[in-house]
């Protein structure tokens, strides 16, 4: 797979929802190869729903979903499998394998149908056990693992399968600031190293302003996009929680709690 090859997303006019029940309209951006974007907003706005919609586990209401310019509803599960990752907040029912097992079940779209591991499968398990700091850990027990070191090898799963669109719900759930911090920072490099393109929903709206090359940030309104320099000076923070009890403060990129 080329590197200079550019893996993109593009949503255009996208509805999501339930069947009757209209979650989020009026979605429209794009992310390129090599960027780490955020998706964020208000609780209940659908963040995970927009998120399931573009990994394809729950259909679209209305609008447009593009994969390298091909239309989502084109791909077969198994052509998909080689195109998108997704890495969600339910805990794996399969704890009881080591980590370097449950790392190599992200092979499972290029392996024969007995499962059999070829030198450049075993080549991508020992890239992402390298990659997430993983190599002392790899034979430990999956439920032996604290929060931090399990959603680890679980993006690590997903790296090993080596798809140019990675897309994670809440990666950073139950995690101290510290592996917050590193999970966000490993997905950063991951992005720019690796040229992937990487969606993930958050609620840590402080660290993506930092960290992220872009953002999707649903209001349920306008759902604007941008770099996070493009939403500040847009004022879009300001305009997403209630200003009685907390403000963005545009000089230091954070929220402010009011006294």
């Amino acid at each position: 797979m080329s590197t200079s090859e550019t893996h993109s997303i593009q949503v255009k006019n996208l509805t999501i929802g339930y069947k009757t029940k209209m979650v989020c309209k009026n979605i429209d951006f794009n992310v390129s190869s090599g960027q780490l974007c955020a998706i964020i907003g208000v609780n209940g706005v659908g963040k995970s729903t927009l998120l399931r919609t573009l990994g394809k586990l729950q259909p679209k209401l209305s609008g447009d979903i593009l994969i390298d310019g091909s239309s989502l509803e084109k791909f077969t599960s198994q052509e998909l499998a080689k195109k998108l990752s997704f890495v969600l907040t339910e805990q794996p029912a399969s704890k009881n394998l080591t980590v370097q097992e449950l790392i190599a079940l992200g092979r499972q779209p290029y392996t024969n149908w007995i499962g059999t591991l070829t030198t450049e499968d075993r080549a991508q398990i020992v890239d992402s056990l390298t990659s997430f700091l993983l190599k002392d850990l790899r034979h430990r027990k999956c439920h032996q693992l604290s929060d931090g070191q399990l959603q680890r090898v679980l993006i690590a799963r997903a790296m090993a399968q080596n798809t140019p669109l990675i897309l994670l719900d809440e990666p950073t759930t139950h995690l101290d600031l510290y592996h917050k911090v590193q999970i966000l920072k490993l997905l950063q490099q991951l992005a720019h190293d690796k040229k992937k393109t990487i969606l993930f929903t958050t609620h840590e709206i402080d660290l993506a302003i930092q960290l992220c090359d872009k953002i999707v940030l649903l209001d349920g309104n306008e759902n604007p996009s941008g770099t996070p320099c493009e939403l500040i000076e847009q004022k879009h923070f300001e305009r997403l929680f209630p200003s009685e009890m907390v403000q963005f403060d545009a000089k230091t990129s954070s929220f402010k709690v009011n006294k």
